[in-house]
């Protein structure tokens, strides 16, 4: 009885680390957009013909994920012989006039994604104050669009934030949104679908529960 379990959890193990059976023969990527899936492969350097039990899911995972446009990367085992890479991608929410002309389309950490020669419809220009990276005016215009109903935030053409606490965004007709600082985001975004009902060209939501028109 022990011979025979001992010989089927040999032959187990070489099924699974000697054999070329369950070795890895074809990867799957999803999710890309940015990011060339070329990119990606490199970056997970995962062989052809490893064992599949073998391969540092996480490890490949984590290689990933400092590919700068990939906000997080999840690799998971295909049996008998793939692996499937599930890419999620940052997404462009600023677009940032350059020096030289064209626009760098950053995301809300103030990761650059890609540049391009005109703004891209539906992302408003943002002229930062200081680096990209990390930048709380980024930080504080992007999570002010992501509460916009969709209707309001096509309309957005550009956003300033000198500070955190003082967002305003411009929409298209040279209407102005003074909305203050991105806290009571939600709450804001209702009362300014209500509001622009009275086809007004200046809007103060940044105190919600006493908002004003002009």
């Amino acid at each position: 009885m022990a011979l025979a379990a001992a010989g089927l959890l040999g032959a187990v193990a070489w099924l699974l680390l000697g054999s070329r059976f369950l070795v890895v023969r074809s990867i799957q990527v999803t999710g890309t957009h940015l990011v060339p899936k070329s990119e990606v492969l490199a970056a997970a350097a995962i062989p052809d013909g490893v064992p599949l039990i073998r391969v540092n899911t996480g490890a490949a995972a984590s290689r990933i994920d400092r590919i700068p446009q990939v906000l997080s990367a999840q690799v998971s085992r295909q049996w008998p012989d793939g692996l499937l890479i599930t890419v999620t991608e940052r997404r462009p929410a600023l677009a940032v006039p350059l020096v030289g002309g064209g626009f760098a389309l950053v995301d809300p950490a103030g990761v650059v994604l890609r540049t391009a020669h005109a703004q891209p419809p539906g992302i408003p220009r943002f002229i930062p104050a200081g680096p990209l990276a990390g930048n709380p005016g980024v930080r504080a215009a992007a999570a002010v669009l992501r509460q916009l109903p969709a209707g309001i935030g096509r309309r957005v053409t550009s956003v300033t934030v000198p500070t955190a606490d003082a967002v305003t965004l411009h929409l298209a007709g040279r209407i102005t949104v003074d909305w203050g600082s991105a806290g009571q985001s939600a709450q804001k975004a209702r009362v300014l679908a209500i509001l622009m009902h009275t086809h007004a060209h200046y809007y103060d939501v940044s105190a919600p529960g006493t908002a004003v028109t002009g």
